[in-house]
């Protein structure tokens, strides 16, 4: 599935916008995803999952570093995610599922945080490429 021009640019638009709070919205992402969740938290028994602690603020930021860094590479993403690819399948064995549901709880951050950007094109442009990234991300599953 590859986005078009006009997806691109939405996609890297929100990039730009997310770059300097990656943390904090990858903190609210993961909260969230935990909140409505709690099946997701298994994977998180090291970390204190405590709102706001600093492994959540931690590895927010990595998740929203890693899709900065995929949207990117839009036309390699399976060269760009292919680490992460085979950490998540081989290493830390995470519900290939999991994905989809953090994809959906990212898409309601965006959202929230930026209303007057987030229109309904830049959040179809979001599901595509985080339906793409959850793709390649669970590719190794196979």
């Amino acid at each position: 599935m590859s986005l078009s021009a006009s997806e691109k640019a939405a996609v890297l638009s929100m990039v730009g916008k997310i770059a300097s709070q990656a943390s904090d919205l990858g903190a609210e992402a993961l909260t969230r995803l935990f909140l409505s969740f709690p099946q997701t938290k298994t994977y998180f028994t090291h970390f204190d999952l405590t709102s706001g602690s600093a492994d959540i603020q931690t590895h927010g930021g990595k998740i929203m570093n890693a899709l900065a860094g995929a949207a990117n590479h839009l036309d390699n993403l399976a060269g760009n995610l292919s680490f992460l690819s085979d950490l998540h399948a081989y290493n830390l064995r995470v519900d290939p599922g999991n994905f989809a549901l953090l994809s959906h709880v990212l898409q309601v951050v965006l959202a929230s945080n930026f209303p007057g950007d987030f229109t309904p094109e830049v959040q179809a442009a979001w599901d595509k490429f985080l339906t793409t990234v959850s793709t390649v991300l669970t590719s190794k599953y196979r």
